[in-house]
């Protein structure tokens, strides 16, 4: 089977490299038959190319890995690459999230599979393991840590008492987070983490833009050393939950008990966690990011496609309702200033802050007090007591 890859940066070099220098049998009846480079860039290889329509028009090219990541033009070549009846494969998570219902359709239309097993936790076999569970069982919820980035910063200020700031940095330097990290530190990676999940647990697609999303932009040492009292520290979490055609889902910061296997995830390593009706918990720990980790996954789908071990999984068009009064949990505000509400059994003060925690409220209730807490402080922080078979603080 011949392949084109889309971009040549981290990913597709890795894919390329795997391939090339490939040990496994299994590998070697797949071939690169060109690379899409920019522009203006130059041709390295002498199977680089700059025009699309070049390997979409290419009648021996069966399928296509976009690694070029982002919104467009990847859209726009995901989207010419089914209609000419090809393969997709990509780790690409915000254009797969964004687009999925779309592409899954012109996928069916065209006979061709879309596959993104790298797009959500790395090199961890995540998708593939909830596909196999879903056969069987009905997912009622997963959860888990899906970004090694803001693990990395967590874990790092967890350890050494760095704040943010220094954290962060020491992340951008290692190549962990990017010159502008808002997607990983506002949680936006995370929640099109969620969506992609989402579809394949529960065999829908849902709204981004329905569920709470708090990344870790205003945490502080003070609100490690906060929670290090009750023996707990701060892990960024993305779930979800179904009950019947209802589902909530969450992506924010929650405190774990240090007993917790959540607490014990250093640097920037993935886990995450299913549940199933006969399956019970299971877990899968990795690596959530990196060359060769990302492009392995990649590789996985292109041999599930070239073995046709792959099948149609999402009906996407079937939608579940978004319900923020699904569940109730606890809460932990933090302000510069107090406020007072029936919702708060408790009101510490900490080091010149206030930390409000509340009884077991609905994600309405949380979202009403979340917005008078920003029109008081727009830098408080918000927390979820991890209630995940009683691990919380």
């Amino acid at each position: 089977m011949k392949i084109a890859i889309l971009g040549f940066g981290t990913v597709g070099s890795g894919v390329y490299d795997i391939l090339s220098n490939q040990t496994s049998p299994l590998l070697a009846n797949i071939k690169t038959a060109k690379i899409l480079i920019r522009k203006g860039k130059e041709k390295k290889l002498p199977i680089m190319t700059d025009s699309i329509e070049e390997i979409v028009s290419d009648p021996e090219i069966s399928l296509v890995v976009e690694s070029m990541g982002g919104l467009t033009p990847a859209y726009e070549y995901i989207k010419m690459a089914l209609t000419h009846k090809k393969h997709v494969v990509t780790a690409n998570k915000a254009v797969i999230a964004a687009n999925i219902e779309e592409f899954e359709k012109l996928a069916r239309e065209n006979g061709v599979f879309l596959s993104f097993e790298a797009s959500t936790a790395g090199g961890i076999p995540w998708i593939a393991s909830v596909e196999k569970a879903r056969r069987i069982d009905a997912i009622t919820k997963f959860y888990g840590i899906l970004n090694g980035t803001t693990n990395y910063i967590l874990d790092s200020m967890d350890e050494s008492g760095a704040d943010f700031a220094e954290a962060l940095a020491k992340a951008q330097e290692l190549g962990y987070a990017e010159a502008d990290p808002a997607a990983d530190i506002d949680g936006i990676d995370v929640r099109n983490k969620v969506v992609i999940s989402c579809a394949i647990a529960f065999n829908s697609v849902i709204d981004a833009a329905r569920f709470p999303c708090f990344g870790i932009r205003n945490v502080t040492k003070t609100d490690f050393d906060y929670f290090k009292k009750d023996q707990c520290t701060i892990r960024l979490i993305g779930e979800a939950e179904r009950v019947g055609d209802r589902y909530e889902a969450f992506v924010m910061p929650n405190s774990f008990h240090r007993d917790a296997m959540e607490a014990t995830v250093r640097r920037n390593l993935n886990i995450v966690t299913l549940y199933g009706s006969t399956i019970g918990e299971l877990k899968f720990y990795g690596q959530g990011a990196g060359k060769f980790p990302t492009a392995n996954a990649v590789i996985q789908d292109i041999l599930d496609i070239y073995s046709h071990k792959t099948e149609y999984t999402i009906d996407a068009g079937k939608k579940i309702g978004y319900d923020d009064a699904l569940r109730k949990n606890r809460y932990v505000i933090r302000t510069k200033q107090r406020f007072d509400d029936p919702s708060f059994h408790t009101i510490d003060k900490f080091q010149d802050c206030y930390y409000h925690k509340t009884g077991e409220i609905t994600i309405r209730q949380m979202m009403e007090l979340v917005s008078r807490a920003k029109a008081l402080d727009d830098r408080c922080f918000i927390i979820k007591e991890a209630n995940f078979q009683g691990e919380k603080c």
